[in-house]
């Protein structure tokens, strides 16, 4: 059974040109300092202090103001405002009729040019949250200036083991603490009034396998929840949970079984989970299922629930022989925060080997359904699927599809299975064209759900990814990807076919031609209730999804790719307000009020995603990426557009060439484990490598084999690399840097003739 009931026995300035230039930066990018041990230490918190900060109260959220938060309406007291995360305002000054007048009230700098994900909290005057690699912020709310900055100084190591970007999704506020989670997997309590570490623990149980943590800790009740990322490469999911006060474990829950023959962690894993594998899976690349962003609590029911990843091998046949569901991938849990206990599951996709999660966000809400109210968890992950369960009991009350899907052609509302489409989807042998692709239906950025109109409004991706494995069995690579079979989706899906692999090309070319291959990106009015869709607003690309507030005043509020803060009415979708901001938004706005005058503010900030090179309609391309949390209000002032970037440096002339022929088609295969953070194009998150200075190709060795840049971002590589392949992969850069630099000179040529 897929549903079971089951209670346990027992500062401001562009970098972006800098970045660009000469150093040679890893998948990090925003300079950790590391202390020697490949530990890095944390700063002490910078900003006011003392007698600045003793007037006020700071982070005092309760489990009483967070049961009653509509009655403070002003406050923003969880990512999502209230404990059932909505993503709603119930605050109507700003409304339909005048949101047109919206402007400028304040902006903050980060002082980073890397992606911003998370949803700021606002409690009693303050702000606070969080930015790359698990910085935190706390902020008047009402100018903007800054009380205290803490950076846990991320060991730029773990970069190495990130999917997405350096990123983070927000923090926790309880009781005057605030808790975030270090990108290298450390968790920190600290005070809310002075952003002082009150206590740090390391949640990363097993330092050889590439783990990672982006996502917000999660209050629940005396505890303080987070899990992890790392399904791509060989982690085994779980989550833990630590005491409020003093960091102090209390229980962990894994997600997934390990090796029978090392025993079983809790009764779960041996009762429902193991089961349900191979007893000879591929335990060495840890099975995944980790949990990387969704988490959501009630305290009405006293009630943990988590939203679990994708499967580490994704081949199904190879990951787990014999078959089976392979619990708990891809499946909602329901955990007695005090025991850690199991309530409840339901897994959405059995035997997942798509790149499908129900990781994305989870909305807890009363709703109508069938002629009475019940308590409802929403959810749309993935699959494409709009999940409602009653999040008492898990029972499935509807799934209705709210974007193309053809990996299943329903949900089963008696037994909660999904109808698989294998002759569709089943990869083994040969290449498929799978709907929705594993950016999902929808990715992490939040959804909002109005309880006046009873509309769920999500940032939904429509499109397919074609998914094969060319390989014969898997090769296990510890700490490095591991999904152990090929994928392509996003710009790849538009590609010319004669550029990819022989086994997709026929494929390709026949959903390019038929328009299959076409995705895009579109914000959906969704009714839960009947499974239609009352409007959509399409963005300019696949990639232009940002995540969502909708408010009391009749409007729902997204931030765009290209640099927008946009607004449309909530019941009919017509856009009531398009204002230029020049920074890339692809957080979710939320709002709060200070002496009874409404803000709405967002974090804007580029990445994440899977690519390092932003498409040309950003932001980014034009005005860089510098990080901002900007503040609006009715009648403000004209919004600070940053500065238009100049035009990237010329490509230097390189270096002679040193390598032969072979040796530069074997640095061109290596440097794919490269590639996906350094697109080596004109602008981008990560430093183009056709540009490097004499400096940086005399210390390449140094730099991408140990370390010698690892304090700026860089990770080092000696573990996977040798000095004969790190010599290959410069010799491959060097004939990319000659072959570019050729063309731009022969174009100067032309130019100058003309």
């Amino acid at each position: 059974m897929l549903l079971m009931p089951y209670r346990a026995l027992a500062r401001p300035s562009n970098l972006l040109l800098a970045l660009l230039g000469a150093v040679l930066v890893g998948c990090g990018g925003e300079g950790s300092t590391d202390d020697g041990t490949g530990r890095a230490g944390a700063t002490g918190a910078t900003g006011a202090t003392g007698a600045a900060t003793s007037a006020r109260s700071f982070g005092n959220i309760t489990r009483e103001r967070l049961l009653n938060a509509d009655a403070e309406p002003e406050n923003w007291m969880t990512e999502g405002r209230d404990f059932g995360k909505g993503h709603f305002s119930p605050l109507d000054q700003i409304n339909a009729g005048n949101v047109a007048s919206l402007g400028f009230a304040w902006d903050y700098h980060t002082g980073t040019t890397r992606g911003l994900e998370a949803t700021p909290i606002v409690v009693d005057g303050v702000l606070f949250t969080s930015g790359t690699t698990g910085r935190a912020y706390a902020l008047d709310a009402a100018t903007g200036e800054e009380i205290w900055a803490f950076d846990p100084q991320s060991d730029s190591q773990y970069n190495r083991w990130a999917c997405c970007d350096e990123v983070n999704r927000g923090l926790a506020l309880w009781e005057g603490m605030v808790y975030v989670g270090a990108f290298d997997g450390r968790l920190f309590g600290l005070d809310a009034a002075t952003g002082d570490v009150v206590w740090v623990v390391d949640t990363i149980i097993d330092h050889a396998r590439g783990y990672t943590s982006s996502g917000a800790p999660e209050i629940a009740g005396e505890v303080v929840v987070i899990g992890n990322a790392g399904a791509d490469y060989d982690a085994r999911g779980y989550v833990t949970a630590y005491d409020l006060k003093t960091g102090e474990l209390r229980w962990r829950f894994f997600t997934v079984p390990g090796d029978p023959a090392k025993g079983y962690e809790h009764p779960e894993l041996e009762e429902i989970a193991a089961p349900t594998w191979d007893p000879d899976s591929r335990w060495d690349v840890g099975g995944g299922g980790t949990v990387w962003n969704s988490m959501v609590y009630d305290p009405e029911l006293d009630l943990l629930y988590i939203g679990t990843g994708n499967s580490a091998l994704f081949n199904w046949y190879e990951r787990s022989p014999s078959g089976g569901d392979n619990l708990f991938l891809c499946s909602i849990l329901a955990i007695d925060p005090n025991t850690g206990r199991l309530a409840w599951y339901y897994q959405q996709v059995p035997r997942e080997g798509w790149d499908y999660t129900a990781t994305q966000p989870m909305i807890l809400a009363d709703l109508e359904i069938d002629g009475a109210v019940r308590k409802v968890l929403m959810q749309a992950p993935k699959a494409g699927f709009f999940y409602i369960l009653d999040r008492a009991t898990g029972e499935l009350l509807s799934a209705d599809k709210y974007v193309p899907v053809n990996w299943a052609t329903h949900v089963d509302l008696e037994t909660g299975r999904p109808a698989i489409d294998l002759e569709q989807v089943d990869y083994k042998d040969g290449p498929v064209f799978v709907v929705p692709s594993g950016m999902g239906g929808h990715a992490w950025n939040p959804m909002a759900f109005n309880p006046d109109n009873g509309l769920v409004y999500i940032p939904a991706i429509e499109g397919g990814a074609i998914t094969y494995d060319p390989s014969d069995g898997h090769v296990y690579r510890p700490m490095q990807a591991n999904s152990g079979n090929s994928t392509l989706f996003g710009d790849s899906m538009l590609a010319d076919p004669a550029f990819q692999p022989l086994a997709v090309r026929e494929l390709l070319t026949r959903l390019q031609a038929s328009g299959e291959a076409d995705q895009r990106a579109v914000l959906k009015a969704f009714d839960p209730r009947t499974g239609e869709t009352k409007w959509e607003q399409e963005g300019v690309g696949f990639w232009d999804r940002a995540g969502v507030l909708a408010t009391a005043g009749g409007i729902v509020f997204q931030g765009t790719d290209t640099g927008y803060l946009k607004a449309f009415d909530a019941e009919s979708g017509a856009e009531l307000l398009n204002l230029h901001i020049g920074t890339s938004i692809i957080a979710a706005p939320m709002s709060y009020a200070i002496d009874g005058e409404q803000y709405i503010a967002v974090m804007a900030g580029w990445g994440g995603g899977g690519w390092f090179a932003p498409h040309d309609t950003s932001a980014v391309v034009r005005y860089g990426n510098a990080g901002r949390i900007i503040a609006f209000k009715l009648g403000g002032g004209a919004v600070p557009i940053p500065e238009l970037i100049s035009e990237a440096p010329p490509i230097p002339e390189p270096p002679a060439q040193f390598g032969t022929p072979e040796q530069i088609r074997q640095g061109q295969q290596l440097f794919g484990r490269c590639a996906l953070c350094h697109a080596n194009s004109d602008i981008g998150m990560t430093p183009d490598l056709r540009r490097m200075s004499p400096e940086t190709h005399a210390a390449f060795n140094a730099i991408v084999l140990y370390g010698a840049r690892r304090f700026q971002g860089m990770p080092q590589w000696n573990d996977v690399l040798n000095e004969e392949q790190s010599h290959a992969i410069h010799a491959y850069l060097i004939d990319l840097a000659a072959r570019a630099y050729a063309e731009q000179q022969a174009a100067a040529g032309d130019a100058n003739a003309n």
